[in-house]
């Protein structure tokens, strides 16, 4: 097999290219560091802003189907208060969404899952968590939150 000839052109070119490539690895190398500081920041204030959309658009939909039994805000009606300090802390988000999503036998409250013959999607009713979950802080102290109007409670 005959020996190439040694091409200077191609050399420096060559060099040229491998340098480049060097010098944008190292560039990566430096900015990674950067990103992974800056990055959690970042997510977090889109989890917050996902929050505030997802807590909005639930306050629409308890307003067009919940409000009717449980009250303007959750705060109570012929169903019970769900803006209560009472339910808000010991009722997690899960069991908040499969309380809608399946309903209670025996109540009134039915099924509201697509899954189970109602009318809102598993998004929907997270959405409606949410919203639930973002009037906590502001909560009432309602101790009487599972009969607001005294109902249940005879003479």
């Amino acid at each position: 097999m005959p020996e190439r000839v040694f091409d200077e052109e191609l050399e420096r070119s060559t060099n040229k290219w491998m340098a480049w490539g060097v010098g944008i690895i190292l560039a990566m190398a430096l900015i990674f560091p950067v990103y992974r500081f800056f990055e959690p920041s970042n997510r977090e204030a889109d989890r917050e802003a996902q929050a505030g959309f997802l807590a909005a658009q639930g306050a629409d939909l308890f307003g067009s189907n919940c409000v009717a039994c449980h009250g303007i805000e959750g705060n109570g009606g012929t169903a019970p208060a769900l803006n209560s300090q009472q339910f808000l802390t010991v009722s997690t988000d899960e069991q908040t969404a499969a309380l809608m999503a399946v309903g209670v036998p025996g109540t009134e409250m039915s099924a509201f899952s697509l899954d189970f013959g109602g009318s809102l999607t598993l998004e929907q009713i997270d959405a409606i968590t949410a919203y639930l979950r973002s009037l906590e802080e502001t909560a009432p102290d309602f101790p009487e939150w599972r009969d607001p109007l005294g109902l249940a409670g005879g003479d």
